[in-house]
């Protein structure tokens, strides 16, 4: 489906109101987050959502992160439901969703997968990154190796990169890794390779940069960078972000990072099925 702006306005704002509760969670058991990837880039360049984007992202240290499964649930209330990969098998993003109960966010994906999935926040787990170069290039390609393959698990309809001739190749082998990492793999193996991969650093004294470990190929962050989180305005309401704002924006997206990008290159979400609920 295509956006109408009245429909894409409303999705925002029903995904900024979990923000706030997220926010008002974290605030209240002194949990650390930021206002992760596109947010940030749309707090800093538009003073809120990016006009054409429909999702929120948060990063968390993985303590942080930890603790916030712990008390989540319970703690922003029946409006809500908290998943991740571990409690919930037919999740295939190796981090956690809060998702506002009563709506609906259908993609291919999630429907093949069986995943009730509903307007939500993502929230990305950083972990500390092995202090030795030939270390880290190990666990950055792990952990986007057990990403791929909970995605190739749980769905053949996967967004290949290249479009034509070339994009039909990728889509007939992702079918056929889709059929190969049904027989071989499980959710339980897929988030102990994951997880072993991404904190395998945890306890590494020398380590002093930190990485979203379910989007591994962007470059990490040195740990300065992100913590302790400033704050920044995002429609209208004060969040946490990372500490250094604009060396944050140009790790992740270059120099041309306040630019807006071509009318062709502005992609979203958009799902199939998208409802918003009857108070929406």
């Amino acid at each position: 489906m295509q956006y109408e702006q009245d429909m894409l306005r409303r999705l925002q704002l029903a995904e900024l109101e979990i923000l706030k509760d997220i926010d008002r969670v974290c605030r209240e058991y002194d949990i650390a987050y930021w206002l992760d990837s596109g947010t940030v880039l749309g707090a800093r360049r538009h003073g809120g959502f990016i006009p054409w984007d429909d999702d929120i992202d948060l990063g968390m240290p993985r303590d942080d992160y930890e603790r916030f499964l712990d008390v989540a649930s319970a703690a922003l209330g029946n409006r809500f439901r908290v998943t991740c990969s571990r409690s919930n098998p037919r999740q295939a993003a190796l981090f956690a969703k809060v998702m506002l109960k009563g709506t609906r966010f259908v993609t291919d994906e999630t429907e093949e997968a069986g995943f009730d999935q509903g307007v939500f926040v993502d929230i990305f787990p950083y972990d500390a990154v092995c202090a030795e170069s030939a270390a880290a290039k190990r666990q950055r390609k792990r952990c986007m190796m057990w990403q791929s393959l909970s995605y190739l698990y749980h769905s053949k309809h996967i967004v290949v990169p290249h479009k034509g001739a070339l994009g039909a190749v990728e889509k007939i082998s992702c079918r056929l890794a889709h059929r190969v990492a049904r027989v071989a793999l499980s959710p339980e193996r897929i988030n102990r390779g994951f997880d072993k991969a991404a904190m395998i650093a945890k306890d590494d004294p020398k380590s002093d940069m930190l990485m979203a470990s379910s989007y591994a190929a962007i470059e990490p962050y040195p740990k300065s960078m992100l913590l302790p989180p400033d704050t920044i305005e995002f429609e209208g309401k004060e969040f946490f972000a990372p500490a250094d704002v604009e060396g944050y924006l140009l790790t992740q997206y270059g120099r041309t990072w306040n630019q807006l990008p071509p009318e062709d290159q502005r992609r979203n979400h958009a799902p199939k099925e998208l409802y918003l609920g009857m108070d929406s």
